[in-house]
């Protein structure tokens, strides 16, 4: 039993991760947790830096996310996804965002965070006000991060950038295992370099880890040159026609490269194509 958990602002872009959440995990027993996070404001905080209770009870949008999560949940009952191996529950919370996505994870024991995200320019330009943005580089929880366009389909190819830098601790790549079973999916390992250059010893010996590790399953290497890593990212997504891309979040010199930047010209892939996000 697989345990997702789905924050919505009761946004078209969450509602549009919630329907991709529900075609991706089709063919799994999984319980799904809606959550609502209300914003604490200032004013609900004393000078010691408590809630004041009496204001928060009062606050009529607690209220009204419950009314708005119950008929999320009845709008998924009623709908294509309803699947008799989901259960659906509803919960709301008034606290600061990440610290609720933290506590719920913890306490749900949650495997995947599921967010819509919105803008053609990626994170770049909203990186510290953005939710999305804010869990992806904040909670250490694998994310599935779907944009604003992104349609569930088969899953056919997933793309993985590596710088290989990867170290030992491969189980971070298992959530990749287990699509790559489960959709019979192919992985595509993606190094991007700046300049034509061989692998030094370091990352000739990640990339035999890789090789062993995907021993069993569809894969291929593939090797580009570009002065910018997204734009070759972009290239390479048209050219294999990627349904997914994988990153791992601790390779910090691609992850920030593909996913934050301000470049808004020719770059799709924000918009169209859903990332997963790995911690440790």
């Amino acid at each position: 039993m697989k345990n997702i958990l789905l924050p919505t602002d009761f946004s078209d872009n969450s509602w549009n991760a919630i329907e991709y959440a529900l075609s991706f995990y089709k063919d799994l027993a999984c319980n799904f947790y809606l959550l609502h996070v209300n914003k604490i404001n200032n004013d609900v905080i004393d000078n010691y830096g408590n809630f004041n209770s009496q204001e928060i009870l009062v606050d009529t949008n607690i209220k009204s996310s419950k009314k708005q999560l119950k008929e999320l949940q009845q709008k998924i009952a009623l709908s294509l996804f309803k699947n008799k191996k989901h259960k659906i529950y509803t919960l709301t919370e008034t606290n600061f965002f990440i610290e609720s996505i933290r506590q719920n994870i913890k306490e749900k024991k949650v495997d995947v965070i599921v967010m819509g995200t919105k803008g053609a320019n990626g994170f770049g330009t909203f990186i510290t006000g953005s939710n999305t943005g804010d869990v992806i580089t904040k909670v250490k929880c694998t994310t599935l991060v779907v944009p604003e366009n992104a349609k569930f389909k088969k899953i056919e190819e997933i793309a993985l950038p590596t710088d290989f830098s990867l170290s030992n601790d491969l189980h971070l790549l298992q959530p990749v295992i287990e699509i790559l079973e489960k959709k019979n999916a192919a992985l595509r390992i993606l190094n991007i370099s700046k300049k034509i250059s061989a692998l030094n010893e370091d990352q000739q010996k990640s990339k035999e880890l890789l090789e062993d590790y995907f021993y069993n399953y569809k894969h291929s290497f593939h090797f580009l040159t570009n002065k910018k890593v997204e734009d070759a990212v972009q290239c390479f997504v048209n050219s294999r026609d990627i349904d997914m891309i994988a990153m791992v979040a601790k390779n910090l010199n691609y992850f920030e490269q593909i996913l934050f930047h301000n470049k808004i010209e020719e770059i799709s892939y924000h918009t169209d194509i859903p990332f997963l996000v790995l911690h440790e």
